[in-house]
Parts: C-alpha cells; structure tokens; sequence
C-alpha cells in the first residue's frame, strides 16, 4: 500500500485464499459439538454465467474432476452454482471437491467470476445452517435461514443463530468482520 492509498483511506483487496475451505472439517466438529448441526453432505459453489462454450467446457471439466456427480442450476439472479453432494460423514471429500472447482475456475481465468462456496448443515430442530466462504475476501460467514411452520422456508434470517455460530467458530474460521457482507443466499443448492 502506498503513502496516497493511506492518507485516501484505500486499501488493498484481500486476496482470496482457498486453502481456507481445508477449515471446514473442524468448524464442523465444533459445530456438532457446541451446537448440534451435523453436515448435510452438500456443498455449493457459485459463480458469474460464463456464456457459451467456455460454460460447457468448465461443466465438462468439473465432471471429470470430482469423484462425485455434479449438479447445475441457474439461480433467479442469473448466478450459477455447482452442487456436490457426499456421505454426510464425509465432510473431507466434499472439501476437496469445493476447493478443488474454485481452483479449477480460478486457474482458467475465471476468479473473478467466483462468488462464494457453502457447505450445509442441520440440527435435530430441522434448522438449517450454511458456512458461507466469500471467495474475493478469503473469509466465511454462517447464514441461517428460518423456516415457517412444517419446514417452509421463509425469507428471514435467524440472526441470532448466526451470532451465536460467528462466536463458537471463532477459532476454527477466518470470519468475515463485517456484517454488511453477509449476505442472504436464499434458496441456494446445498442448504
């Protein structure tokens, strides 16, 4: 950072880090431990639309990467996101896969379009809970949706929830400080 980007309050972008999502597996271990969420075996990453054969290109090479199948689907924004889906005692290899299709777009040219990655869980409540990475801040954030009566879904959040995950993860994940940036990702595959 130079002397003008300090005196304009500027700094420089976090560089993403996608060894981070290797965290994952204690953050789970503490979550079961501390709060009852057990991973759900899905996990998702999202991306800008990349159009035309270069999309077709990036599925094919995601197939053929993991060693599970892989799901597409386009979101009501226009983001796609790639599900993997694992035993949900397997929390490893559904990791390595995550990492393994961030990598394989950012090595393609397509880090910027990367968005985020999740991981689900779900308690005995039947609440569910995402870890949410943030690719372009190298940090997470836990999302909870609630839902209404028998399960429905509903668009608010269980911010107390969050809170009180964003404590016991503390240790375990680098958490995204500010809060403005935790967005909603209601309806995201994985969760």
């Amino acid at each position: 950072m130079g002397f003008l980007d300090a005196i304009l309050g500027r700094s420089k972008p976090v560089r993403p880090d996608l060894d981070r999502l290797f965290a994952l597996p204690s953050a789970a271990v503490t979550l079961q431990a501390a709060a009852g969420f057990l991973p759900t075996g899905l996990g998702s990453v999202c991306f800008a639309s990349v159009e035309g054969g270069a999309f077709r290109g990036i599925q094919e090479e995601v197939r053929g990467l993991l060693g599970s199948p892989a799901e597409f689907s386009q979101d009501e924004y226009g983001y796609t996101w790639m599900l993997a889906r694992h035993a949900p005692d397997d929390i490893a290899s559904l990791v390595n896969d995550l990492h393994a299709v961030n990598s394989s777009l950012e090595s393609a040219g397509f880090g910027p379009q990367l968005l985020c990655s999740l991981m689900g869980f779900r308690d005995d409540r039947d609440r569910s809970l995402a870890l949410v990475y943030l690719y372009k801040r190298g940090t997470f954030y836990p999302f909870a949706p609630q839902t209404g009566p028998e399960s429905a879904p509903t668009e608010k959040r269980d911010s107390a929830l969050e809170l009180e995950v964003r404590a016991l993860l503390a240790d375990d994940l680098e958490i995204e400080a500010d809060l403005s940036r935790w967005f909603p990702v209601w309806g995201a595959p994985g969760l």
